[in-house]
């Protein structure tokens, strides 16, 4: 039985991660700012009221686990907001790259006496933060944020190799989530995640580092 961590664990894929991993019977830390009513059910250990923006929440989840041991730490929590170089909202960027890219390198950095040799560090991000594969423009917050979050993980990787902790940095695809708009071509969660939880334990310090999506396919930067 392993302990994971997952962020942004109340609804879409942080969600179904819980359930999931709970359903195998691992042992789950559910972080979020507001639990659901579906997560309440599931019976995990919640640590709700967490803002992932704040240096001051984060701190007070590190003291409320005091010393408990991780072996999966999941940077699922992120935001989506939609911006045009017509309709460019400099605010919501700033937006963006507090939740999507600053927040868990700062909840990864508070953590690291949890984290021992052995364990991982997930960070969901997108394919949509890959350089190489931007062909439609736009979505500038969320796009630079990704990409922003993509490098993260990668100076994550060298830093905390040492330390025997490998870190994956993985795109879900599309998934039909309230963050998509239920987009009609995506994957559930329930696919999106069974296919990660497979990248994740396929994850060693021989990996760490890489960008996949999650059907195995290595991603370009």
């Amino acid at each position: 039985m392993a302990t994971y961590l997952i962020t942004g664990a109340n609804r879409g894929i942080g969600y179904e991660y819980c359930r999931q991993l709970q359903q195998r019977g691992e042992t789950v830390v559910a972080v979020c700012r507001t639990p659901s009513q579906p997560l309440e059910d599931l019976g995990v250990r919640i640590e709700a009221g967490v803002d992932l923006t704040s240096e001051a929440a984060v701190n007070s989840l590190v003291e409320r686990l005091d010393s408990l041991p991780l072996d999966v730490l999941i940077n699922n929590a992120a935001i989506l907001e939609t911006i045009s170089l017509d309709q460019l909202d400099l605010e919501s960027v700033r937006r963006q790259f507090e939740v999507n890219a600053i927040a868990p390198l700062r909840l990864t950095r508070a953590l690291l006496a949890n984290l021992h040799p052995g364990a991982k560090v997930i960070l969901m991000t997108s394919r949509m933060g890959s350089i190489a594969d931007n062909s439609s423009g736009g979505s500038y917050g969320y796009r630079m944020s990704k990409a922003a979050l993509c490098m993260a993980g990668k100076s994550l990787a060298i830093d905390l190799q040492p330390r025997g902790i490998a870190v994956a940095i993985l795109h879900p695809g599309l998934v039909i989530t309230r963050m998509t708009g239920f987009h009609r071509q995506g994957i559930s969660a329930a696919e999106a995640v069974a296919n990660l939880l497979q990248r994740i334990e396929a994850l060693t310090l021989a990996s760490t580092g890489s960008f996949w999506h999650a059907n195995g396919e290595l991603l370009p930067w």
